[in-house]
């Protein structure tokens, strides 16, 4: 329970430390000071203490289960990942299961900027389908989903990166949408004020920064794992390819403008596509 403990408290901070460091290049980027590197820590603890509000329109207790769920899905899918080294098939399926999280944290506020946030997780859904086929075309290669035998097939064969270059880039876009202001954020755009969680305030807002910062911490850990995979048992290398990732996600979110909702399924469904076609060849010959 301890290493858990560790484990859980080192994914929180680095998470927070590289979505930090990932606002401050955009500010850069964009001729701004920005915030420091540890705005994102100031904020959690900021509304860990403040009081927590209730929308008159809130269904509960829906509204508070589901920050509690979201910590739940991210520290299942943080010891799958790096402590049991487990399939590649559950992951997916926890992350599916985000985007429930996401559609209740929308309806169950009665806002209708959460309303419409939550809605738009529906078409967000379409990052999930180039993840499927990404897992399909590992398997192929490799002939399993433990992320522990992926690590051990590179170190046998070379990366995964550049033998299965479509499907990184598939798991990259993934990277993309989940980082802030992507071009894929859909259920966050500005239009609709913070979409979902646009009225969970205080500990729940909390809550669900923590998870937001396991969240980025396991899903750079897992692209690492998956087509870098040596470099994945060496801390300080993984450490430096994170800060490396976040850096170039911040370059691409900073020069990037917010994606219409119909123009981001198009774009994550053609990728999709490629990489189902790339799987077919795999298959067929």
């Amino acid at each position: 329970m301890v290493e858990l403990f560790l484990l859980t408290l080192h994914a929180f901070l680095v998470g927070s430390l590289l979505l930090g460091l990932h606002r401050k290049v955009m500010a850069k980027l964009q001729l701004r000071p920005g915030p420091p590197i540890i705005q994102h820590l100031i904020h959690t603890f900021k509304f860990y203490f403040k009081e927590v509000t209730f929308p008159i329109t809130a269904a509960q207790p829906l509204y508070i289960f589901v920050a509690w769920l979201d910590i739940a899905i991210w520290l299942s899918a943080l010891i799958i990942s790096q402590v049991l080294k487990g399939s590649l098939l559950i992951i997916m399926g926890i992350y599916v299961l985000q985007k429930i999280v996401e559609h209740g944290c929308g309806l169950s506020s009665g806002s209708p900027y959460g309303k419409m946030g939550g809605a738009r997780t529906v078409f967000s859904a379409a990052a999930e389908v180039p993840l499927f086929a990404v897992v399909a075309t590992i398997y192929i290669l490799t002939n399993s989903l433990n992320i522990g035998d992926i690590i051990n097939y590179q170190l046998a064969h070379g990366y995964l990166l550049f033998k299965l270059p479509l499907c990184a880039l598939a798991f990259f876009i993934l990277l993309i949408s989940k980082s802030p202001y992507s071009p894929f954020s859909i259920v966050k755009g500005k239009d609709i004020v913070s979409g979902y969680l646009t009225e969970h305030f205080g500990l729940l807002y909390s809550m669900i920064m923590i998870a937001d910062s396991i969240a980025y911490y396991v899903l750079l850990w897992l692209f690492i794992a998956i087509f870098l995979g040596p470099i994945a048992l060496s801390y300080p290398l993984t450490l430096l390819v994170m800060v490396v990732i976040t850096i170039i996600l911040a370059i691409i979110n900073s020069l990037t403008p917010l994606l219409a909702p119909h123009h981001s399924v198009m774009l994550q469904m053609t990728l999709a596509a490629f990489v189902l076609l790339d799987l077919l060849h795999r298959i067929l010959w």
